[in-house]
């Protein structure tokens, strides 16, 4: 996204990297966050940024690994539960609030339900090839493209 926004220059903020840019030429203004924390303190890092920009937690959008979705299918959706993923569930505590946006990106699910398994799976390398692997993240990047562009979710500072 930093590429596709121009967006050059990360500094460390709030617990990780930060940057603001715009959505395309005269786009709206955007926030751009890789957090530092343990996926499962994301929530601190997210929550530090959201309340010093003060936008609402509408306005919030989390790109995450989804493994109910197969590999290569993204999809978008605003609020719901955290189906387990604990970077979710961080992030929901540190806004008090669900109603964020995602984009869910699919990296399938491994054949057991063996909470070591799943998570050796999750953080683990994909078994795809690299063009497949790009493709998926073109489709991420696209995806979030089209919901600030759509929403207007940075129209209001962030």
């Amino acid at each position: 996204m930093a590429r596709r926004w121009g967006v050059d220059r990360f500094e460390r903020r709030y617990a990780g990297e930060f940057a603001t840019g715009r959505a395309g030429a005269g786009g709206s203004r955007v926030a751009l966050l890789l957090p530092h924390t343990y996926m499962n303190e994301s929530g601190r890092s997210v929550s530090a940024a959201r309340g010093a920009l003060r936008v609402a937690p509408e306005q919030v959008v989390v790109v995450h690994d989804e493994i109910d979705l197969p590999f290569g299918v993204v999809r978008v959706k605003q609020g719901g539960g955290t189906a387990g993923h604990r970077g979710l569930k961080s992030v929901r505590e540190g806004l008090a609030n669900s109603d964020f946006w995602r984009v869910r990106v699919g990296v399938g699910r491994p054949d057991s339900t063996d909470p070591e398994i799943v998570s050796r799976w999750v953080l683990g390398r994909f078994d795809e090839p690299e063009a497949a692997v790009r493709e998926l993240i073109a489709a991420a990047a696209d995806a979030l493209e089209r919901l600030v562009a759509d929403d207007g979710l940075g129209a209001d500072g962030a």
